[in-house]
């Protein structure tokens, strides 16, 4: 499970170091595509497979944006010896990353995001949401 916090700075050739723990868990191959709130997400490549599967196995006619966005600014990332990954560059535009950068873990994924934006979100997120949110799906 990928959990925890990291802050790291990207290179001026795009990369960025993801966390040891994270590429332990990840693989020697992994996946970064656009996520949503203007992250960028990081996923596995059986969990990417299985992504793909599920999408193939429903009416394109209902998953044709889901597949556009997904795909189409997606690669597949290889950390070299240093544990760096480069972030093409329309990834990097989409998220606003420019040097200071925070991975996180959300259970089955990781995402990586601006720290400014890190910090407006969690800003927006309070103890009260959660409460309520967790409430209502009975957690």
């Amino acid at each position: 499970m990928l959990m925890g916090t990291y802050q790291h700075n990207i290179d001026l050739k795009g990369r960025v170091i993801m966390p040891a723990k994270f590429r332990e868990e990840l693989g020697g191959i992994f996946y970064i595509t656009r996520g949503l709130d203007n992250c960028l997400s990081v996923l596995s490549k059986s969990d990417w497979d299985s992504l793909g599967e599920k999408l193939r196995g429903l009416p394109s006619s209902q998953t044709k944006d889901i597949q556009r966005f997904l795909f189409s600014g997606a690669a597949e990332l290889e950390p070299d010896k240093q544990g760096r990954v480069l972030i093409p560059q329309p990834l990097r535009d989409y998220a606003g990353l420019t040097k200071d950068v925070v991975i996180i873990g959300t259970g089955l994924k990781a995402e990586i995001w601006d720290l400014d934006r890190w910090n407006e979100y969690n800003n927006k997120v309070t103890e009260d949401n959660m409460f309520d949110l967790m409430s209502s799906l009975g957690i």
